[in-house]
């Protein structure tokens, strides 16, 4: 299906504009992309009805996709592998954030290591997508700290145990994300624009 799928859009891409390989290339990146997006939201929103916390699903996946933004992060190398981990993220941590009963004192702790974290690794980016302009990268550190920085802060004052401890997770699953650990764990290739910099002298 989704060869089928993209091989249509590609044909009609193809015949409606003169695009070189490399252009053709960036453009049916974005369309997997695209179709991996929609076919695994359809695919867990469907196991949230079935377990009846899709109100909760939505809410975390908005969450933690403004903290994702401007940070980035790894992503998995395998279609499956990014529908597993997806799923745990976003039907596992939902189901905890309902029910976990976290102390202030550290919610506190965690998000002020959380912060730092963002700080030092932000943004993170991919082999495939490198972050090569050194004022887009500072931009995209600042929001992300910015954005950790809120999401602490309301994870503290916020009465909602579901949404106080979202906000935090949120944050924490970033930090896993963006990770040198976790890069190198899954052997991937980490602050990619250095060496696409070294490549072609660009910055």
């Amino acid at each position: 299906m989704k060869k089928f799928v993209l091989d249509k859009c590609m044909n009609i891409i193809r015949s409606n504009k003169d695009y070189d390989d490399v252009k053709l290339a960036e453009i049916k990146y974005g369309l997997e992309a695209i179709y991996l997006t929609v076919t695994k939201t359809i695919l867990i929103g469907f196991l949230a009805i079935l377990l009846g916390i899709f109100k909760e699903f939505i809410i975390f996946m908005l969450i933690f996709t403004v903290m994702r933004s401007p940070s980035f992060g790894i992503h998995a190398s395998k279609t499956w592998m990014c529908i597993v981990s997806s799923t745990l993220s976003f039907i596992g941590i939902p189901l905890i954030a309902l029910y976990l009963k976290i102390d202030v004192t550290y919610k506190v702790i965690i998000g002020f290591i959380s912060v730092v974290l963002i700080s030092l690794f932000s943004p993170a980016d991919t082999h495939k997508k490198p972050i090569v302009n050194k004022k887009r990268r500072k931009i995209y550190k600042i929001l992300s700290v910015v954005v950790a920085s809120v999401y602490v802060v309301l994870s503290i004052t916020i009465k909602d145990n579901f949404l106080s401890n979202s906000f935090l997770m949120a944050t924490l699953l970033q930090n896993i994300l963006i990770s040198p650990i976790t890069y190198r764990i899954f052997k991937m290739p980490y602050n990619n624009y250095k060496a696409y910099i070294a490549k072609y002298g660009l910055n």
